[in-house]
């Protein structure tokens, strides 16, 4: 008699992409989640997301004028007070979040890119070119940005968010630069650099194949770092009125809590601290999930190795 064969495994390679997909995030979640810090600072972001996008389809914004409810403190009706209009600050919250995060993670995005871009290239081919980039990053480096982008909001016109984010990106790379540069100085020293090398595997393949792979917990917690700096100066530009008022947002409630008086009222600090809290909260939660991204992107941590 013939005996039936035993069922050979499927290959990884055949696996079903989206299959791969779902393995790859249970995987990535059971690394944030090894850290306690890091799992809360992950949830504070996933609630700030879908607040700030998903939110505002279910909370209208407040937009009639109650005068007899200037300025209330929290109640049922208002969980979080009135503003000098008498609306409802909660719904301002709510509403405020898209801009402040959309600019924050273009801009970091944008200057995350060109500083490992420009970084590594600058490491690994050395010579002139190397000194080009560190010459005009060390330019850059000694002017300050924020002076800098009010002197800029003062001849560009600042019409959408996507512009203020690409200023801001644009300005705000050397330091990470400078960074990468060291550690691609450092990594392309290593045994597998040389054999990719000895292979002739080609730049692009060795840079961003073999050397920033093993950079990528590194990069991810500059990239949240960058937001958290690509906030501050929005929220700062918004609030000193060099920026356009244009939508909600959490920067121009500051704005016009000081502007309005707000800030000399006892009844009315909950207007002030409400977007400054916010603003506070999301930042204490990229710190919290920046505790994580090392065991997300070091497959020996992730196993437990």
């Amino acid at each position: 008699m013939s005996q039936v064969a035993a069922p050979v495994p499927r290959a990884e390679s055949q696996v079903l992409p989206g299959v791969r997909f779902v393995r790859g995030v249970l995987s990535v979640l059971r690394a944030i989640a090894r850290n306690p810090a890091g799992l809360i600072g992950f949830l504070i972001i996933v609630t700030y997301v879908l607040v700030s996008f998903i939110g505002p389809y279910f909370v209208p914004l407040d937009t009639t004028t109650k005068l007899e409810l200037i300025y209330q403190l929290p109640s049922r009706e208002h969980l979080l007070g009135t503003d000098y209009e008498g609306r409802d600050i909660l719904s301002q919250i709510v509403h405020g979040g898209r801009d402040i995060l959309t600019v924050a993670f273009l801009a970091a995005a944008l200057s995350t890119f060109i500083a490992v871009f420009f970084g590594s290239m600058s490491a690994f081919i050395g010579g002139k070119v190397d000194g080009f980039i560190t010459s005009v990053t060390d330019i850059v480096l000694t002017i300050p940005q924020f002076p800098l982008l009010a002197v800029l909001s003062g001849l560009i016109r600042l019409k959408d968010i996507w512009m203020l984010a690409v200023i801001i990106g644009l300005l705000s790379w050397p330091t990470l630069l400078r960074a990468v540069r060291a550690q691609v100085l450092s990594l392309k020293q290593r045994d597998y650099v040389e054999a990719a090398r000895a292979l002739d595997l080609g730049t692009g393949h060795i840079i961003f194949r073999e050397i920033l792979p093993n950079m990528m917990s590194y990069i991810a917690i500059s990239f949240t770092l960058a937001m958290t700096s690509a906030m501050y100066s929005q929220v700062g530009l918004i609030y000193l009125g060099l920026v356009p008022f244009s939508g909600h947002n959490w920067a121009i409630m500051i704005n016009l809590g000081w502007t309005k008086g707000a800030i000399f009222l006892p009844d009315a600090m909950s207007y002030i601290l409400s977007p400054v809290f916010a603003i506070a909260i999301f930042q204490l939660g990229l710190v919290m999930l920046s505790r994580s991204l090392e065991e997300v992107f070091n497959p020996r941590l992730r196993t437990g190795y």
